[in-house]
């Protein structure tokens, strides 16, 4: 049977565009934590200026274990950690600056949370990232070019190759003026190649060519995320202009400009001449800040707020990247505990039971090969959809609370427009219309129904599967 994602010439164009090995290992992660902890926790700032004496870090009581499982109970899969924020005091003894917790009284000076933490995460099997900024508003080098960026690749160097296997390098685009008036031209090829020779695993996020900063720190999503993307979009978090200079609330609560909402519609890909496959993260903090402050402890976000932003991350082809800061005893906070804990048992009972897993389920993929099966087996499968739909009935009605789908990006996103459809009572009525899917898309329902169907109505090139679950 013919269909119409088989008549557009460009599809194929669309579709050659896949995620690298990295970045696919990097988007089943889905939903992983933000650790900032420096001496910003201890001076009850956001931002430090690099004027404060290492003397000020002394977490008394640190447990990077407690971090870890704080963030594993939420459901989180890996951790970044913020090995140097802008003030330029390094969490690891760095052989190149005495700012660093080698000149505290964190572990009577012979202290390495960097250590300490990608230890606890490789021992519970959460992966481990770190974020070093290149903004070091502490180094005397900072604005003379090269001078600096030896300096700079000096120490991502230690991190990439004294902690183990890393996921994540992530950067940020801040940028200021040196001690000489002077801004930091930053190198990034340098930095990237540094990357990729040492941890070629690593995806290098934000300011970096595999994963893209969603647009905020606030949480906000677009309603059709597209993982396709022109080539420009990777250097837009890197043109010095535009960069973060100072603490601002409202750069971290800046919504996604109108002109930025579409980033790879047909329309908007057709005169491209240069594709690349970028997909969005969504990073927030669970408190008002990055860092801890004892005044937000009454401003946790609600369990509400957090599955909203999970859902429409999640669920909305991005990943979810959440802040949750260790107080100044170098514990996670008790409320925030509590946070998380609300989250992962949610989540939990979001995805306990799959009914196209029940004795009674039948699956059908018209024009298929019979390989519905595949949707409960490895991820290493994929189910073809020929002619965009797939159908589940069961024997009698049962309570759909949550639809949850993934099309196999490997073969790159391809689905545009969607519908789900009940049956109940003989009868087939649509109850949901989406657009993109990629990693992933979630669509909370409340029915009961004794069957339902995937039709997908536009698509470039046949859709392609890795899972489609319906949640009791």
């Amino acid at each position: 049977m013919s269909t119409f994602w088989h008549t557009v010439p460009d599809d194929a164009r669309l579709i050659r565009v896949t995620p690298s090995p990295r970045q696919l290992k990097h988007s089943r992660l889905q939903f992983y934590g933000f650790i900032h902890f420096t001496v910003n926790t201890f001076t009850d700032r956001e931002w430090g200026d690099g004027t404060d004496s290492p003397s000020v870090f002394h977490p008394t009581s640190l447990d990077a274990r407690q971090w870890v499982s704080a963030l594993k109970s939420a459901g989180m899969r890996g951790l970044i950690l913020t090995c140097k924020h802008h003030d330029g005091f390094c969490l690891w003894p760095s052989r190149f600056t005495d700012h660093s917790v080698a000149s505290s009284p964190f572990r009577g000076g012979h202290g390495d949370v960097v250590r300490e933490v990608s230890d606890a995460c490789h021992d519970a099997g959460l992966a481990f990232g770190v974020y070093l900024s290149p903004w070091d508003r502490h180094s005397q080098l900072y604005g003379q070019g090269k001078p600096y960026d030896d300096y700079f690749v000096s120490q991502l160097e230690e991190l990439l190759t004294g902690y183990g296997e890393i996921f994540s390098v992530w950067f940020d685009g801040a940028c200021g003026e040196g001690p000489n008036g002077k801004k930091q031209v930053y190198d990034w090829d340098r930095y990237y190649e540094t990357v990729r020779r040492l941890q070629p695993s690593a995806c290098i996020s934000v300011c970096g060519p595999d994963v893209r900063w969603c647009g905020n720190e606030a949480g906000q999503t677009r309603p059709s995320e597209w993982s396709v993307v022109p080539l420009r979009t990777r250097d837009t978090e890197k043109i010095q202009a535009k960069s973060q200079q100072q603490d601002d609330d409202a750069f971290r609560a800046r919504p996604i400009r109108a002109q930025d909402l579409d980033l790879g519609s047909r329309d908007i890909l057709r005169n491209e001449p240069d594709l690349i496959w970028y997909p969005a993260e969504v990073n927030t903090s669970i408190r008002p800040g990055w860092f801890w402050h004892e005044a937000e402890n009454a401003k946790v976000k609600t369990l509400e707020e957090l599955l909203s932003v999970y859902e429409r991350s999640v669920g909305g082809n991005a990943t979810f990247l959440l802040n949750v800061p260790p107080n100044r005893d170098g514990l996670i906070q008790k409320e925030d505990m509590e946070r998380l804990q609300e989250m992962g048992n949610t989540l939990r009972d979001w995805f306990r039971e799959n009914l196209l897993a029940s004795s009674d389920c039948k699956l059908q993929v018209p024009g298929g090969d019979g390989s519905a099966e595949n949707l409960l087996c490895s991820e290493n499968r994929v189910l073809a959809l020929p002619e965009g739909t797939c159908t589940a009935t069961w024997s009698c009605k049962k309570r759909i609370r949550l639809i949850f789908l993934q099309e196999a990006i490997e073969c790159s996103q391809r689905i545009e427009q969607f519908s789900l459809d009940i049956l109940s009572d003989g009868t087939w009525a649509e109850v949901f219309h989406g657009t993109t899917v990629g990693s992933g898309k979630i669509v909370r329902l409340s029915a009961e129904a004794e069957g339902i169907r995937l039709r997908v109505t536009d698509s470039r090139g046949e859709p392609q599967m890795r899972h489609i679950g319906v949640y009791a």
